[in-house]
């Protein structure tokens, strides 16, 4: 059964963010992906220059409109990342509620990077999925996160939000494994067909990297749209797969970067672009290497 992806993001001509970093391993794990450009530049932000164009809430409509006027607007998931407008972001809320109402099984996996408190909160109760770092998931809750009973307590208040599961990809919080490690919590909640519920809770602990990626984001929420749609009730399992794809995708990177770089010196933001195509292996079949622990 063919499973369609509507992901709104930004492109860049080089390199790997937004679109460009989700679509590729999408496809490799065999969604189709329709894709909505909310930016075209050149490359990403982290270079000196960059150049390009910014689509307009109401552009996005009108290609929006052109999807529905041929009947192809069903979808069984749409994926958001980082958007720069408030109405831009309340037109993905308006087209998301729509497909929603012509599939009420739609999954919205939802990066909510967008700095503007009050925009998030009209997107998050739409979420299925959201993908907050510790800052992100403090934001949007008004609750500091410094031990992970606190870390539990918020993912308990994004729940109440809307959204089944909840991953905050890096906190603060100490690692069991040392300083060299950042910290992961995923939660899940479920409702059985006896209309039960339950509430499986993970733990990550995560090598840390020494270096600025750009892009890793965007392909962590991809991945994680993938995986859990493998195992829509396990996410330990998820997260151990989407985590391990990281770790595999970063040090392959970091490697090429480092070797371009020459030693001792720092690889710049073009080296440093992620290397997907020579991971495509890693993606499709990852080496499990990072693994979850159940919390209660």
């Amino acid at each position: 059964m063919e499973c369609r992806v509507l992901s709104i993001q930004s492109h860049v001509v080089r390199g790997y963010v937004g679109n460009k970093s989700a679509s590729f391993p999408l496809q490799v794990l065999g969604f189709e992906v329709d894709s909505i450009n909310s930016v075209q530049f050149s490359n990403h932000t982290g270079y000196s220059h960059w150049k390009g164009q910014v689509l307009t809430a109401d552009e996005l409509h009108v290609l929006y409109e052109g999807i529905k006027l041929n009947n192809v607007h069903h979808y069984d998931y749409v994926l958001t990342g980082y958007s720069r407008d408030t109405s831009f972001l309340e037109m993905v809320v308006d087209i998301i509620q729509e497909l929603k109402r012509a599939n009420p099984s739609l999954v919205y996996v939802c990066d909510p990077v967008l700095g503007d408190h009050g925009s998030m909160n009209k997107v998050v109760p739409v979420a299925d999925i959201i993908t907050p770092n510790q800052f992100e998931a403090e934001l949007l809750t008004g609750k500091n996160i410094s031990t992970e009973k606190e870390a539990v307590e918020v993912m308990d208040l994004l729940h109440a939000m809307g959204p089944d599961t909840v991953v905050i990809t890096s906190s603060d919080l100490p690692s069991r494994l040392g300083d060299q490690f950042l910290v992961s919590l995923g939660s899940q909640r479920t409702v059985h067909p006896d209309g039960s519920r339950s509430t499986q809770r993970v733990r990550m602990d995560v090598p840390k990297v020494d270096a600025v990626f750009v892009g890793t984001g965007d392909l962590f929420a991809a991945m994680l749209l993938a995986w859990t749609h493998h195992y829509p009730n396990d996410l330990k399992t998820a997260c151990e797969k989407t985590f391990s794809v990281m770790h595999h995708v970063i040090q392959r990177t970091i490697s090429y970067a480092h070797e371009l770089a020459g030693p001792g010196r720092r690889p710049s933001p073009p080296q440093l672009e992620l290397r997907m195509v020579q991971s495509k292996a890693d993606i499709e079949d990852p080496a499990i290497v990072m693994r979850a622990t159940v919390i209660s």
